[in-house]
């Protein structure tokens, strides 16, 4: 047994310029300064972490303060190389700011800066973690930095960049470490498990690669922790890695997809239910949901791709292909949209089983909510008088589905022919206009709602609801009383609702941004609170007054005209009347489907499809 075990990710780390992977660009620069002997007083290193920052700077300093140097190669064997290697802060000084942050370890700083290095070139302190310092003890080192004592050099290291100065980090050489390739990481990672003996799969170590996020000190520590698996007789494989880390495997995912894509509730009920007894947190289950989804939006939209792109091997992509067949682009993100929506509320909430329930069922009424999605958008198309343009009304943000575009006949210009001078002009009417004088009139369009309706400023008002379970659950249990920008009165007759909505609930916040957002100074006024008697009779007044603030045009006077006679074919007829046949029958067709849904509701509880039904024919619920 070995006195002292050191983590690999201590034991492997780079001692040389050389060694380091991946960041060539600072490694060349680093290299040019040391030979061409110019080398900077303070220096800033940034970039996320596990990407070599302080490794680089312990390997700098050692190439100022070795024996044999300034050199890019330091021995590693002189008495400097070995208190850098081994951490003992004679001439090179490393701090941590997260506990030496204050304005006093600033000040001791500066003291013991003006003293004179023991035994090296240089008097080095490598400041970890910069942005932890205070904006006190920043002011305190602003004039050190500038202008050091001769042999001082500052290295500062740090993940968030934009936390620091600018007046510090005017005073710096700045150098930005990017994010290790996966390619890199994954030979790195062979690399030890063969001089470590550990029998791992490369397929495991590419998988380690991939979750590591561009860190290498993260992926040595995982493959370290894995060490522990290791057994000659099997190699470590994903699935071990999947056990290890809590996330769901492939096929766990795989079996949930399917049938929140054939819309089956029941089964992905179950499916679900399974994972969730395996020990699985809710937050983990939609956050490896969504990394699915989104592989399956890759594979969908681009369809050949790398398996690093998707993080599947060659079998595991094919068998997602396979499920893909049946589903829409606009489907998958419709899907991811609704997976993420949940993944924020699970933060939220202090029953994510639930939530975790309401986000599979939800989603597994795929068929429906794309069927709704497509009825709203033409509903959006007849309404606004545009037959081309395809409006996007999906509270998901998603793509507009393929619809068929229905054109409007324009009114056709008569061709009118100048009377004689000799004639007076006649006014001449007809009491029963012909068909085809009938069918030349453009086909009819609903009128869009007045704007200042207290109905459209209810809709204006969800549609600012940035949580979609939250815009849901007003939509269906709330009720507008009065909205404007002197109060705002909503009523929920149901009691938990209206104690998650109310002032001191959780969920109140949603309704004072979204009020915010529709009214430039805000309303005085916001108040949510149960249903009382006098509230139909307020509803009815503020209806009544935006309906009076449209007066109506005056009637134009009848002036004398011409008898014209329009130069209509009758190809242009016969496609108006088609026309407008197809978008009557699109919108008839599908009203007893979605009455049909509208009849199994709770009383306390709609479907969106109710919803929208009652909205388009101006309907309530009778409780």
């Amino acid at each position: 047994m070995e006195k002292n075990y050191i983590p690999l990710y201590r034991k492997y780390r780079p001692q040389a310029i050389e060694q380091i992977v991946g960041q060539e660009h600072i490694k060349k620069a680093l290299a040019n300064a040391i030979q061409m002997d110019r080398i900077s007083h303070a220096y800033l290193f940034t970039g996320p972490r596990g990407t070599g920052k302080t490794s680089t700077a312990r390997i700098f300093a050692k190439s100022l303060n070795c024996e044999n140097g300034p050199t890019i190669s330091p021995c590693g064997d002189c008495e400097n190389c070995k208190n850098i290697t081994n951490s003992i802060p004679i001439d090179v000084i490393e701090i941590d700011a997260a506990s030496n942050r204050s304005v006093n370890d600033a000040d001791e700083i500066i003291q013991k800066v003006a003293l004179a290095p023991v035994q090296s070139r240089y008097k080095i302190y490598i400041i970890d973690e910069v942005h932890m310092l205070t904006n006190q003890a920043f002011n305190a080192l602003l004039k050190t930095l500038e202008e050091p004592p001769k042999n001082v050099i500052f290295i500062l290291a740090t993940t968030e960049v934009h936390k620091v100065l600018d007046t510090i980090k005017s005073r710096c050489q700045r150098f930005d470490f990017k994010r290790i390739t996966t390619d890199d990481i994954t030979k790195h990672l062979r690399y030890i498990a063969d001089n470590e003996k550990i029998n791992i799969t490369d397929e495991a170590l590419a998988y380690i690669a991939q979750n590591s996020a561009g860190g290498m000190r993260d992926s040595i520590a995982l493959l370290d922790q894995l060490s522990v698996l290791n057994s000659s007789d099997s190699a470590i494989s994903v699935d071990d890695i999947n056990s290890l880390l809590g996330r769901l495997s492939f096929g766990s995912l795989t079996a949930l997809f399917e049938a929140i894509a054939q819309s089956n509730q029941n089964g992905a009920l179950n499916v679900l239910n399974d994972i969730y007894n395996q020990g699985n947190e809710p937050s983990q289950i939609l956050s490896n949901l969504l990394e699915y989804l989104r592989n399956a939006l890759i594979l969908k939209s681009v369809g050949e791709v790398s398996n690093a792109v998707v993080q599947l091997n060659s079998e595991q992509t094919t068998t997602l292909k396979s499920k893909l067949e049946a589903l829409e682009t606009h489907q998958l993100v419709s899907l991811i949209d609704k997976c993420a929506s949940y993944v924020k509320e699970l933060k939220l909430t202090s029953n994510p089983k639930l939530w975790l329930d309401v986000a599979i069922l939800d989603m597994a009424n795929l068929a429906e909510n794309t069927k709704l999605e497509d009825l709203q958008k033409r509903i959006s198309m007849l309404e606004s008088g545009e037959g081309v343009k395809v409006v996007n009304t999906s509270p998901y943000n998603t793509p507009p589905a393929p619809v068929k575009k229905t054109e409007v006949m324009k009114p056709i210009k008569p061709e009118i022919k100048p009377a004689p001078k000799a004639e007076v002009p006649v006014q001449e009417t007809k009491e029963q206009p012909t068909e085809e004088e009938v069918l030349a009139e453009p086909v009819p369009m609903s009128k869009a709602a007045t704007p200042n309706a207290l109905k459209g400023s209810w809709a204006k008002l969800l549609e600012n609801i940035s949580s979609f379970p939250s815009r849901a659950i007003l939509k269906q249990q709330a009720l507008p009383v009065v909205i404007s920008e002197a109060e705002v009165i909503l009523t929920i007759k149901n009691p938990s609702w209206l104690k998650q909505f109310g002032p001191e609930g959780s969920k109140h916040s949603s309704i004072v941004e979204a009020v915010n957002k529709m009214f430039p100074n805000g309303a005085k006024k916001i108040i949510v609170r149960a249903p009382e008697s006098g509230d139909e009779a307020i509803r009815k007044e503020q209806s009544a007054g935006s309906a009076d603030d449209e007066k109506p045009a005056p009637a134009p006077v009848a002036k004398p005209v011409k008898k014209v006679e329009p130069e209509i074919k009758k190809e242009e007829i016969a496609e108006a009347v088609e026309a407008r046949d197809e978008v009557e029958e699109e919108v008839l067709t599908e009203e007893p489907e979605v009455a049909k849904k509208s009849s199994k509701s709770a009383s306390g509880y709609h479907s969106d499809n109710v919803n929208m039904v009652m909205d388009l024919f101006e309907g309530k619920f009778i409780d």
